[in-house]
């Protein structure tokens, strides 16, 4: 396995000089593949009806491209569903990645081309394990294995020729020869539809094996780690897989559950790596050690809009272009990619840290937020005044959510939140200060709304008892994979229903 791992280690040495290539001239990367693009797709029937054959210029084509999404891509994503091919792209579309839902309710299918596969999610996983070792030269991942904890995989009903599952699923069901080699469990096990049964299966398949890298969503994760600490009798995972390096990770902000990772993962130096990998493409790996920037990957079949938050909503926004973005403003990321998604709105939001190189931040969603009374608290705004809170009063979170509480006759308006604890603060009314007064400095417009409690008053926190966010996400067959649970909502829906099951 030693020389496995300084084979690999030199393979992926090597893109290290491509990644520095389009960090030096990343407009020139992002022009080539917005011209190869529109070249490739110009005779599908997207294409033929924008014209692409005659598009000149990234701002012909935003003329003649209306900024999408799901709703209005819907009804061609059907057809390929069905089996139609050359619709949305040239390549023949067999896999689509069912979405975890977490805007709404109902699923997404979004397709994924061959191309989308190998030049975007799995070039992905090749760059960070490029970038690890680049930053760990001593690195010895690939003595051992890799558990990743996805989703499960499922055949269309539409069509035979069909097939879909969460991107997890997905990936593991293509993954390359080399890659798979270094994957456990096996795919009979990885691939459970029953999340409790895969974990169970999974505790037991991977308990003795030699494992050197983890990934999944922290959520899901969690579960797994603390039931094979219970089948083992151990303290912690180092007793389990004493070689353990690496967790990659994603889908969700990783700060609430950073604190928790280190007490079951008791090394100074176990890394952590963060991606921003969706159904829609991979966009971002963590090139430096700090946590919560994320390098821009450029050169990935995919062409970057970029949409200023405070326009989302005007009649016919414009969009900027990567040379055209400033620091530490917030904006809705635009996508066109080498699997038809054109101008499509992903409903992420995003800062840029840097413009030399692109680095980014995730601050949240386009429909997760609180803006009940002009206040726009993000899911950046919420994870910060948090980590404060936590920090000052030694308390360490598990899952929250919050919601408004609208004004009434008698009584103003507010924020409600639950948040489930690992770690209870012993002062908790200090805790809600905190969150509070955190809130205020990182918002201005809440702090606004907050003074002398004329919009807004102090929020009201519920301390959920242990477990009833995974009691809730089975409720709503939301379990496992890539199901994230919503952590603010512009409406009392999630909250109430927690509530509701917690009297």
């Amino acid at each position: 396995m030693t020389i496995i791992n300084s084979v690999f280690t030199w393979f992926m040495k090597k893109r290290i000089h491509q990644i520095e290539l389009f960090m030096k001239y990343p407009n020139e990367v992002q022009q080539e593949w917005f011209n190869s693009l529109i070249s490739d797709a110009e005779n599908t029937e997207w294409g033929k009806k924008h014209h692409y054959k005659s598009i000149e210029s990234v701002d012909q084509f935003k003329q003649r491209v209306p900024l999408q999404n799901y709703d209005t891509l819907k009804p061609y994503i059907e057809r390929m569903l069905q089996g139609e091919q050359n619709v949305l792209w040239p390549s023949e579309i067999r896999w689509f990645a069912k979405s975890s839902g977490t805007t709404n309710d109902r699923s997404k299918f979004i397709p994924v081309s061959e191309e989308a596969l190998e030049e975007c999610h799995f070039k992905g996983g090749k760059d960070l394990l490029t970038i690890y070792f680049n930053n760990r030269p001593d690195a010895k991942l690939f003595t051992g294995k890799s558990l990743t904890l996805g989703g499960s995989h499922q055949i269309g009903q539409l069509n035979a020729d069909i097939s879909f599952g969460d991107l997890s699923a997905v990936i593991m069901k293509n993954l390359p020869l080399w890659a798979e080699f270094h994957r456990t469990p096996d795919l009979d096990i990885a691939l459970l539809e029953n999340f409790e049964e895969k974990i169970e299966k999974m505790a037991y398949a991977t308990k003795d094996v030699n494992v050197t890298g983890l990934s999944g969503v922290p959520t899901w994760n969690l579960l797994l780690f603390k039931r094979i600490l219970e089948i083992t009798g151990k303290e912690n995972l180092l007793e389990v897989w004493p070689n353990l390096e690496l967790y990659y990770h994603g889908a969700v902000s990783f700060t609430p559950y950073r604190e928790q990772f280190k007490k079951l993962i008791p090394k100074d130096d176990m890394y952590y790596l963060e991606t921003y990998n969706a159904s829609e493409g991979f966009f971002g790996i963590q090139d430096l050690e700090q946590p919560g920037e994320l390098l821009l990957m450029l050169d990935y079949g995919v062409f970057y809009e970029f949409l200023p938050i405070e326009n989302l909503n005007d009649e016919n926004p414009a969009t900027l272009m990567l040379h055209e973005v400033e620091l530490n403003k917030n904006y809705a990321l635009v996508i066109s990619t080498n699997a038809g998604l054109w101008r499509y709105l992903i409903g992420d939001t995003i800062r840029f840290t840097s413009l030399y190189p692109y680095r980014i931040q995730i601050t949240g969603r386009t429909k997760h937020y609180i803006n009940a009374f002009g206040e726009e608290v993000i899911i950046d705004n919420a994870e910060r005044a948090l980590q404060e809170a936590c920090r000052q009063t030694n308390a360490i979170i598990r899952d929250y959510t919050a919601a408004p509480v609208y004004f009434t006759d008698n009584k103003g308006g507010g924020h409600e939140w639950i948040i489930e604890f690992e770690k209870r603060p012993v002062e908790f009314d200090r805790f809600v200060d905190l969150l509070d007064e955190t809130l205020r400095k990182v918002n201005s417009d809440y702090d606004a709304k907050r003074f002398k409690d004329m919009a807004l008053h102090r929020p009201k926190v519920h301390p959920a008892p242990e477990g009833t966010f995974v009691q809730w996400m089975k409720q709503r067959g939301k379990m496992g994979g890539q199901h994230k649970v919503p952590r603010l909502a512009n409406n009392r829906e999630y909250v109430d229903s927690i509530l509701q099951m917690m009297n």
